[in-house]
């Protein structure tokens, strides 16, 4: 019974089926990781990725709309980057005064994204952008013109690498 009921709820908050975060925590978390330390967008997202060990990745479209309303609110504001980079983000004082009021949940969303690290195999993220990798290659390549020649090439190209990695 667990098995169904449990894990199943489990993998499905983690991603595997479905969103990761519950509504709001997302906020949340980006609060407490900027509680760490300042950071850019950019750096939230491969954070949040190596925290799940690649379960999970935002989109720059979660997280950039979420920048920007936790600064509407007044709870990070930007700091000056070194050598006119990216915009970095810090709490603020009000932005920590959130965060103590939302500890239990963050340290819950913490522990699901431990658990999700924990199930992850080794190196996993890595196989996963590799695979965002080859979709985006195929997704723009397949939008354009392509003969019934580098069709064939292109799918046996698939079917090739699809036997390597069988056979390593």
């Amino acid at each position: 019974m667990g098995r169904e009921h449990g894990e199943d709820r489990h993998e499905r908050r983690r991603g595997r089926f479905g969103r990761f975060f519950e509504h709001g925590d997302l906020r949340v978390v980006v609060l407490a990781l900027l509680e760490e330390q300042s950071r850019h967008g950019y750096e939230l997202i491969k954070e949040l990725e190596e925290r799940t060990g690649g379960a999970y990745r935002p989109s720059p479209g979660v997280v950039y709309p979420t920048l920007a309303m936790l600064e509407d609110e007044g709870f990070i504001r930007q700091v000056e980057a070194e050598g006119g980079g990216r915009k970095r983000f810090e709490i603020t004082d009000d932005g920590k005064a959130e965060l103590e009021r939302s500890r239990p949940a963050v340290e819950q969303v913490f522990g699901r994204m431990e658990e999700a690290s924990r199930h992850a195999g080794p190196g996993r993220h890595r196989v996963g952008r590799a695979m965002m990798n080859l979709g985006m290659a195929l997704r723009n390549r397949m939008g354009r013109p392509v003969s019934p020649e580098e069709l064939d090439r292109i799918i046996a190209m698939i079917d090739d690498t699809a036997a390597a990695i069988e056979r390593t």
